[in-house]
C-alpha cells in the first residue's frame, strides 16, 4: 500500500511539473508573439513566378483579375520590380474620326494595378485625326473619347503620364508655304492638353512648348519629349533639344530617355519609305549620343522591336490600336503589344523590357524577334545581338540591299 501512495504522489508531482512547464512556455510564446515580430513559413509551390508575380498590397479590381486569371494556370507573370517602373503604351488609335477603342486599349489600362507602374508613357497616335474632313467637334470628341478611356482613369489612379504626339494626334508635317497642314487639330490637340482638368501629372522641366516641346523628371529620370508627328524636326527646335539635354536636371540625371513618334529606323512593311522615319537619321543619333541619352522610344511603325544603334538603345514600341504590321523580311505574324519598363540604376544595362502580347498575354522574347532588320536607311540590331554576332551571311544580306556602312549597326 504505500508503495502505490508513494507511487501516486510521484505521479501527481509530474503532473503538476508539466503543468508548470506549459503555462511557462505559453507565457513565453504570448511575448514573443506580441513583442518580436517573425517571418511568416513561405507557402510551398510549383511556380515561384507565380509568387514572385502575385500583387502584394491591396486586392486586384475584379476587371484586373479576370485579365490576370485567363492568362493560364498560372496567372500572368509579373517582372521583378526596378527602381522605377514605366508602362509604354503607343498607336492606341482606331479608324479615322473613331471615338472608339479596341478591346487591347481597355485591356492595358484595366492591367495598370497589376503593374503597379510609377509612371505610363505614350510614343503617340492617342486619337485617330490626320484627316482633312473632321470638324472641330469631332476632333473634341475624339479626345473625349481619350479622356474616357486612357486619360480620366490615370488620373484618378494619380498616375503621371508621359506621351509625345503622333501624326494622327497632331501632324506637324507642312504646306509648301510653310503652315501646318492640320493646323486645327494642333490647336485642339493643344488647348485639351493645357487645360488644368487635363493635367498629365508629371513633374515639368521646361513646358517649353508643351505638348509638343516639353521635358519633365520623375526621380533620376529625365525625359525629353520632342514633336516626331512628322520627319523633320526645325533647326530652332534641335537647339532647344540640344539645350534641355545640357540642362543641370538633364546632367544630374542617372538616365535620359527621349518620347518620339516616328523612330529613326524603318523597321516594319508599309513603313520603310522616306517620311515614315525621322530625316537626317544619322545627325540626330550623333546629337543624341553626344547628349548622353539611353533610349529613344518612338511608335508609328506598329511593331515591337527592341533594338540598339551605336551607343543609343531604341525601343520601337507596338500597338494597342488597330494595325499591328509584320517586320522587314520576317514571317512572323503581326502583334498587339504593351512593354514593362523596369530601370534598375546599379545595372549596367539600366533598362529591362517585359512585353506582352495583349491578345494571349504571353510574354515576347527576345529570341523569337529578328536578329537585325535592315530598313532603307540602316540597319538595326536586337537589343541582345552584337554586330560580331552576325555570321557572313546576315551581313550579306544586309549588304546586298544597302550598303556596307548602312549595314554597321
Amino acid at each position: 500500500m504505500q508503495f502505490w501512495r508513494s507511487s501516486l504522489r510521484i505521479f501527481l508531482g509530474m503532473l503538476a511539473g508539466l503543468a508548470i512547464v506549459l503555462a511557462l512556455h505559453a507565457c513565453q510564446t504570448g511575448l514573443i508573439s506580441t513583442s518580436t515580430p517573425t517571418s511568416p513559413t513561405p507557402s510551398v509551390t510549383a511556380n515561384p513566378k507565380a509568387v514572385e508575380s502575385a500583387p502584394k498590397e491591396t486586392p486586384l479590381p475584379p476587371a484586373t483579375k479576370a485579365i490576370v486569371d485567363s492568362a493560364g494556370p498560372n496567372g500572368l507573370y509579373n517582372p521583378p520590380r526596378g527602381d522605377v517602373r514605366l508602362v509604354v503604351i503607343s498607336d492606341l488609335n482606331s479608324a479615322y474620326g473613331s471615338t472608339d477603342y479596341d478591346p487591347e486599349v481597355d485591356k492595358g489600362v484595366a492591367l495598370l494595378p497589376f503593374w503597379q507602374p510609377d509612371m505610363v508613357v505614350c510614343s503617340g497616335d492617342m486619337v485617330a485625326g490626320q484627316y482633312p474632313s473632321l470638324t472641330e467637334e469631332q476632333m473634341k470628341a475624339m479626345w473625349g473619347a481619350f479622356d474616357d478611356h486612357v486619360a480620366s482613369p490615370l488620373r484618378k489612379a494619380k498616375l503621371p503620364y508621359g506621351f509625345t504626339m503622333g501624326n494622327h494626334d497632331a501632324s506637324s508635317a507642312r504646306s509648301i508655304s510653310g503652315g501646318f497642314l492640320f493646323d486645327k487639330e494642333r490647336k485642339v490637340a493643344s488647348k485639351y492638353w493645357n487645360d488644368p482638368a487635363h493635367n498629365p501629372g508629371v513633374e515639368f522641366v521646361d513646358r517649353n512648348e508643351f505638348p509638343f516641346y516639353y521635358s519633365f523628371k520623375h526621380k533620376d529620370i529625365f525625359f525629353l519629349v520632342w514633336d516626331g508627328s512628322s520627319d523633320m524636326i526645325p533647326k530652332d527646335k534641335l537647339d532647344w533639344v540640344e539645350k534641355a539635354l545640357q540642362s543641370p536636371e538633364a546632367k544630374s540625371a542617372k538616365i535620359k530617355i527621349l518620347l518620339g513618334h516616328l523612330p529613326l529606323y524603318a523597321i516594319t512593311v508599309g513603313r520603310n519609305d522616306p517620311g515614315e522615319v525621322m530625316a537626317n537619321t544619322e545627325q540626330l543619333r550623333a546629337m543624341l549620343e553626344r547628349n548622353q541619352v539611353h533610349t529613344y522610344i518612338s511608335g508609328h511603325h506598329h511593331g515591337y522591336y527592341p533594338a540598339h544603334k551605336g551607343k543609343l538603345q531604341l525601343l520601337h514600341m507596338g500597338i494597342l490600336g488597330a494595325g499591328p504590321r509584320p517586320y522587314i523580311d520576317s514571317r512572323l505574324p503581326p502583334r498587339k503589344s504593351l512593354t514593362v519598363m523596369d530601370i534598375n540604376f546599379a545595372s549596367p544595362e539600366l533598362t529591362t523590357y517585359t512585353t506582352y502580347d495583349m491578345r494571349t498575354m504571353q510574354l515576347i522574347k527576345f529570341e523569337e524577334l529578328p536578329r537585325f532588320i535592315s530598313g532603307h536607311n540602316g540597319m538595326v540590331l536586337r537589343r541582345d545581338v552584337k554586330m560580331e554576332d552576325l555570321s557572313a551571311s546576315e551581313r550579306s544580306s544586309c549588304e546586298s540591299r544597302l550598303s556596307a556602312d548602312l549595314c554597321r549597326a
